[in-house]
C-alpha cells in the first residue's frame, strides 16, 4: 500500500505546468470561493441586521446568556460564526482523511447551501445565529479539506503558485461582497432586506459552483494509501492521458519517491513526537496571524472612522481597500515557488505590522486608503503562503486531521481578537489597535521565522519523515 502511494507521488510530482492542472485549482477553489464570501460579509451585513432588530435580548432567546461573557448583541452572531467554524475544523474536518477529499469536499459545499439559504430568511436574533452556527460547520469543515485537496493534487514545483491561485480565486469574493453590501444593505429590494440577498447571493452562487465541481477526481494520493490502487490508477492515468494530449509530448518517467508509513492515521498522531514540534508552532502562529488578518478585515470601516472619516466615506473607502485582496496572491504568482515559504509569512508579517503602526498615525484619507491597501496585499501574501506551509508539514493520513487542528486555534482567537479589538479602540483608539497588533505579529514571526522548517520544492512524502 505505501509503495503504491509512493509510485503515485513520484507520478505527481514530475507532472509538468498546464491547463489540467490549473483547472483542477481553479475548480477546488470555485468550491472555497463561498466560504470566504460567507466569512467576510459578516462586517459587512452588520448594519443591516442590527437596522432589523434582530439582536435585543428578547429576539436572541438563548443567546442572550452570553452577555455573561461579555458578548451581545451583534457579537453574538460573530461569536456563533467562530464556534461553528471550530467545530468544523476541529472535529468534522477528520472527515476528510476517513471518507476522502472529495465526498467532504462537495458535502461541505452542500452543507453551506442549505444552512445558509435558511438563515437568511429567519425571522429571530435565536434562530438566526443557531443556523451561523451550523453553517459555520459547513464552511469551516470546507476550508480545511481545499488546503487538503490541493497540496496533494499538485506537482512539489507548483505548489505554492497553485495555492497563490487558489487564494486569489477565494479572496475575489472579498470586494464582491463589499460592492453587494455598499448597493444592497441599505435597501429592500422587493421588499425583502438587504442583507437578506447579500446572504442568499452567496447561496445562490455556491449552488451554480456544485455543478460544475461535481466530477473532480478523488485525491490519487488519498486512494493509494488507503489501498484503493486501480482507482488511484485510474485517476492518475485519466489525468497524465489529459496533460500529454495538451501538451504533445511524453511525460518523462517518475523518479523514486519516498513511501510514507502504512495505517490508517490517528488523532493523536499529531501530538507524536515527529509532529508535536510543527503542530505546537502553527498553533501559535495561527493565534497570532489572525489577530492582524481579521483584526483589520473585519474592522476596517471602524477603524477608519476612528481616524475621523465619516460613516458613508468609511464604507466607500473599505471597498477601495477591498479590492486588493485577491491582488495580494495574484502577485504572490510571480514568486510563490522561488521563495522559501517561511521567509514569504515572516515578510507578510512585518509589513503587517509595520503599515498598521503606519496606518495608525495616518490622518489624510489617500494615506489611510493606501495603508491599507499595502496592509491587505501581505496579509494575503501571507495567508497563502502559510495555507499552503501548514498542509505540506503532515502525512496524507492525518493532513485534514492536523491542519483542522492548527487552523482550530484562529478560529478561537479570532473570535476573542475581535472583542479585544472593540475593547482597545474604545479604550486607545487605532494607535492601541496597532500596538495589539504589532505585539501579535511580533509572536508569528518568531513562531514561523525560529521554528519552521523549509518546504520550498520538497515533496511531501520527504517532509513528512
Amino acid at each position: 500500500m505505501s509503495a503504491a502511494a509512493a509510485r503515485i507521488a513520484a507520478r505527481l510530482d514530475r507532472l509538468p505546468a498546464s491547463r489540467t492542472i490549473w483547472a483542477l485549482v481553479a475548480l477546488i477553489s470555485l468550491g472555497g470561493i463561498f466560504e470566504f464570501y460567507d466569512l467576510f460579509f459578516t462586517g459587512y451585513v452588520a448594519p443591516g441586521m442590527l437596522k432589523s432588530g434582530l439582536f435585543t435580548p428578547a429576539s436572541l432567546g438563548v443567546f442572550a446568556q452570553l452577555s455573561a461573557l461579555k458578548i451581545a448583541g451583534f457579537g453574538t452572531f460573530v461569536f456563533c460564526t467562530f464556534a461553528g467554524l471550530w467545530v468544523g475544523v476541529v472535529i468534522f474536518s477528520q472527515a476528510a482523511d476517513r471518507l476522502g477529499r472529495r465526498p467532504v469536499f462537495i458535502g461541505s459545499l452542500l452543507w453551506y447551501v442549505v444552512a445558509t439559504s435558511i438563515m437568511a430568511f429567519q425571522q429571530s436574533g435565536e434562530l438566526l445565529n443557531l443556523w451561523r452556527f451550523v453553517a459555520g460547520i459547513g464552511f469551516g469543515t470546507q476550508l480545511v479539506t481545499i488546503d487538503a485537496y490541493v497540496s496533494e493534487l499538485i506537482p512539489r514545483a507548483q505548489r505554492g503558485r497553485a495555492f497563490s491561485v487558489n487564494q486569489f480565486i477565494t479572496f475575489c469574493a472579498v470586494p464582491v461582497v463589499a460592492l453587494l453590501a455598499w448597493a444592497l444593505v441599505p435597501r429592500a429590494p422587493l421588499g425583502m432586506e438587504g442583507w437578506r440577498w447579500v446572504v442568499l447571493i452567496g447561496s445562490l452562487g455556491a449552488l451554480l459552483v456544485l455543478l460544475l465541481v461535481r466530477h473532480l477526481p478523488e485525491s490519487p494520493r488519498w486512494l493509494a494509501l488507503h489501498g484503493r490502487e486501480a482507482e488511484a490508477e485510474a485517476v492518475m492515468a485519466a489525468i497524465e492521458d489529459k496533460i500529454v494530449a495538451e501538451t504533445g509530448t511524453a511525460l518523462r518517467p517518475p523518479a523514486a519517491a519516498a513511501a510514507e508509513e502504512e495505517g490508517a492515521g490517528r488523532f493523536s498522531e499529531i501530538f507524536a513526537p515527529r509532529y508535536r514540534g510543527r503542530t505546537l508552532m502553527l498553533s501559535v502562529f495561527n493565534m497570532a496571524q489572525v489577530i492582524g488578518f481579521y483584526g483589520f478585515a473585519a474592522w476596517v470601516p471602524t477603524l477608519l472612522i476612528a481616524r475621523g472619516v465619516t460613516v458613508t466615506h468609511s464604507l466607500e473607502y473599505s471597498f477601495i481597500i477591498a479590492i486588493a485582496n485577491p491582488l495580494g496572491p495574484l502577485l504572490g504568482t510571480l514568486f510563490a515557488d522561488r521563495i522559501e515559504r517561511k521567509m514569504q509569512i515572516v515578510l507578510g508579517l512585518v509589513v503587517m505590522g509595520l503599515t498598521m503602526a503606519a496606518f495608525a498615525r495616518a490622518s489624510a484619507p489617500w494615506l489611510l486608503i493606501v495603508l491599507g491597501v499595502l496592509f491587505t496585499l501581505a496579509a494575503n501574501v501571507m495567508s497563502y503562503a502559510y495555507h499552503s506551509y501548514q498542509a505540506e508539514l503532515f502525512p496524507t493520513r492525518i493532513r485534514a486531521r492536523a491542519v483542522g487542528f492548527v487552523y482550530s486555534w484562529s478560529r478561537i482567537a479570532a473570535a476573542f481578537a475581535g472583542l479585544a479589538i472593540g475593547y482597545f479602540v474604545n479604550a486607545g483608539g487605532v494607535p492601541a489597535v496597532a500596538a495589539f497588533i504589532g505585539v501579535a505579529m511580533l509572536v508569528g514571526v518568531l513562531a514561523i521565522g525560529v521554528f519552521g522548517p523549509a518546504t520550498r520544492g520538497a515533496a511531501l512524502e520527504d517532509l513528512s519523515r
